[in-house]
């Protein structure tokens, strides 16, 4: 035996370590499941992409709480308001979106995203939009406004002769409310280019896939269990015996 005398490890509570592991393990854990959670949603969204068969009502829909990429129907009319989004791409071809103001025949009026135009060579010349003047039974999806936070000042910026439509960088649901004060919060995409009025309408989800999420609540899971097991190594020390 040495003139040291044997050393062991032994648990030595350190409470400022033990206090930082008892107040960061718990946000490791509510992330972990947050991100559970989230990948549920997400593929119950999914599911409901795929299978357009269960669209609600619009009416019905407006008076809940609409969530994003939801199929509904509406029956109703177009109105003359039409702003084109600018600086969308397909294929590589410049082009916009046509966003028409609709009124349906129940619920709150709704901006509709009637899908893809490309753009004329010129920028100075709109492409010519057709719009239907009967009255039209549409499928679509809920979504968001087109409000990017950095262009959220910037809307029209030329307009077609003859009131044609406006091309805009933006479309804030405040500027639509300007015009139709009981707009919905909530805008509709065309389902596909075979609803009336519709231009290229081949969305897909614009959305994060579950199993992203699935990977981030490992990731969080994973940091829970590291500070556990970092925490229960630190707190046993050498001591003489």
């Amino acid at each position: 035996m040495s003139e040291h005398g044997s050393r062991r490890r032994a648990w030595v509570a350190d409470w400022r370590l033990l206090l930082f592991a008892g107040a960061l393990l718990p946000v490791l854990l509510w992330l972990g499941f947050w991100q559970l959670d989230r990948a549920g949603e997400k593929s119950q969204l999914l599911e409901q992409w795929q299978d357009p068969a269960g669209a609600q009502d619009w009416a019905e829909t407006a008076s809940a709480d609409p969530v994003t990429g939801q199929p509904v129907v509406v029956r109703g009319r177009y109105q003359s308001m039409t702003w084109l989004l600018d600086n969308r791409t397909r294929d590589g071809v410049p082009g916009y979106e046509v966003l028409t103001l609709f009124q349906p025949v129940k619920g709150p009026p709704l901006v509709v995203n009637r899908g893809w135009v490309a753009a004329e060579r010129t920028r100075s010349k709109l492409p010519t939009v057709n719009t239907p003047d009967e009255e039209v039974l549409l499928l679509g999806r809920i979504a968001d406004y087109p409000e990017p936070p950095v262009l959220a000042g910037e809307v029209a910026e030329q307009t077609s002769p003859n009131g044609g439509p406006q091309r805009i960088q933006a479309l804030p649901r405040a500027v639509v409310a300007d015009i139709e004060p009981a707009i919905a919060q909530n805008i509709l995409k065309l389902d596909d280019r075979n609803q009336p009025g519709a231009f290229r309408a081949d969305w897909e989800p614009d959305m994060m896939g579950p199993q992203t999420h699935y990977g981030y609540a490992l990731q969080w899971f994973s940091l829970a269990a590291a500070l556990i097991i970092l925490t229960i190594i630190a707190s046993y020390r050498k001591q003489e015996s």
